[in-house]
């Protein structure tokens, strides 16, 4: 008689025992889920904070491509450009390659104008230098006809050595925009627009 009784409470307390394993399990994977939904929220926000972070680069760019412009209209262009002109003309070298024991190929000198005028001129001093910074040989090129809001390029020498280039600009004409600089030539103290290559009437 007792074991019509054991079988049936055996029976229960399996029952009980999966059901709380069952919801233990249950509590797990909701767990897991709110953490993957945490995740993806985060995530989000994330894109969300980037989007806006590239948007506000993009308005302060605007902004001072602007300010640039206003600034520009303030001052006859001419006048804006050669005071400011580091920031429109540069030069660089182009990728070249350098040889297992030293040496230097295909290499490039470029010159970028990113004014409205053309420019005339653009002397550029070149350096082939060794692994320890020591120059090997200099040369000098000369890039002509640069066109306004263009680039124009030159073949530079080989050199039999050296790991590395340094350039250095030496001096700019441009007629177009009365722009003479000379890396020698000094500035006079004073002077707000001293490149001109013919100073205005006074």
């Amino acid at each position: 008689m007792k074991r019509n009784y054991i079988y049936p409470l055996i029976i229960f307390l399996l029952i009980i025992i999966f059901s709380l394993a069952w919801c233990g399990q249950q509590r797990h994977v909701r767990g897991i889920l709110s953490e993957n939904q945490r995740l993806w929220n985060e995530n989000r926000d994330l894109r969300k904070s980037l989007e806006q972070s590239g948007q506000v680069s993009q308005q302060i760019d605007d902004r001072r491509e602007t300010q640039q412009r206003t600034a520009a209209n303030f001052i006859e262009r001419r006048t804006y450009y050669r005071r400011n002109w580091q920031q429109f003309i540069t030069v660089n070298a182009g990728d070249y390659r350098t040889g297992f024991f030293g040496g230097i190929r295909d290499l490039s000198i470029a010159v970028r104008n990113q004014t409205e005028y053309p420019i005339d001129n653009v002397v550029v001093q070149v350096q082939y230098m060794r692994n320890n910074n020591e120059v090997f040989k200099t040369e000098q090129y000369t890039i002509s006809n640069i066109p306004e809001k263009g680039t124009r390029s030159v073949a530079a020498s080989n050199s039999r050595k050296g790991s590395k280039v340094s350039i250095k600009l030496l001096g700019i004409t441009s007629q177009a925009m009365n722009f003479c600089w000379s890396a020698g030539k000094p500035v006079p103290a004073g002077d707000p627009d001293p490149f001109q290559c013919v100073p205005a009437a006074r």
